[in-house]
């Protein structure tokens, strides 16, 4: 059996996403990393390669708390249901997690990593990605009886654009999330997609 791991992988993306919504993503080095979580350098590009690796991952676990929180909310037997769970699952995701809402909905890939993403990088992201896009397609299915294009985009722009577009904006204001959001974004949706 190998011994335990002396530093905590979460311990030290949590300290790179500390530095990039702190101080931006140029702050957040391998040196700075090191010094944030308490783990020497070394471990750093042991574990995740570069400074490019250390935030990639920081990136990609953020993403995969909010997919699984989305995923859990399209649940919902009932299609228009589903859709509004669906949308208010970013909400609530940047009520519970606000740091990693904040990391996914202020800053891009591009803004956080210097050179072009790897290609284990993106087979990560469409591993990712995958289950959502079923759901979508599912959801244009039980809400309009087709999954082409045009339905897709319908569902992503009302459970996806407006709920994010929302939360951007007060994210970035560093203003808390108004109380009024959910009731005001499951209206909304209910309009969009109703009968």
């Amino acid at each position: 059996m190998a011994p335990p791991r002396k530093h905590d992988t979460e311990r030290i993306l949590d300290a790179a996403r500390t530095l990039i919504l702190r101080d931006g993503p140029r702050a957040a080095s391998v040196a700075a990393i090191a010094r944030e979580s308490r783990a020497p350098a070394g471990t750093l590009y042991h574990r995740f390669g570069s400074r490019d690796g250390v935030l990639a991952t920081a990136w990609l676990r953020a993403l995969e708390r909010f997919q699984e929180a989305a995923l859990a909310a399209a649940a919902e037997p009932e299609p228009l249901e589903a859709a509004v769970a669906t949308a208010l699952a970013p909400i609530r995701f940047a009520r519970e997690r606000p740091d990693d809402a904040r990391l996914l909905l202020t800053l891009r890939r591009r803004d956080l990593l210097d050179a072009e993403p790897d290609e284990t990088f993106r087979a990560r992201l469409e591993e990712i990605n995958a289950p959502l896009e079923k759901v979508i397609s599912e959801l244009a299915v039980r809400l309009r009886g087709r999954r082409d294009a045009r339905t897709r985009e319908e569902i992503v722009r009302t459970v996806v654009d407006v709920p994010t577009a929302a939360i951007r904006r007060h994210l970035r204001d560093g203003e808390r999330l108004p109380a009024w959001l959910e009731a005001d974004i499951a209206g909304a949706t209910r309009r969009l997609l109703g009968p």
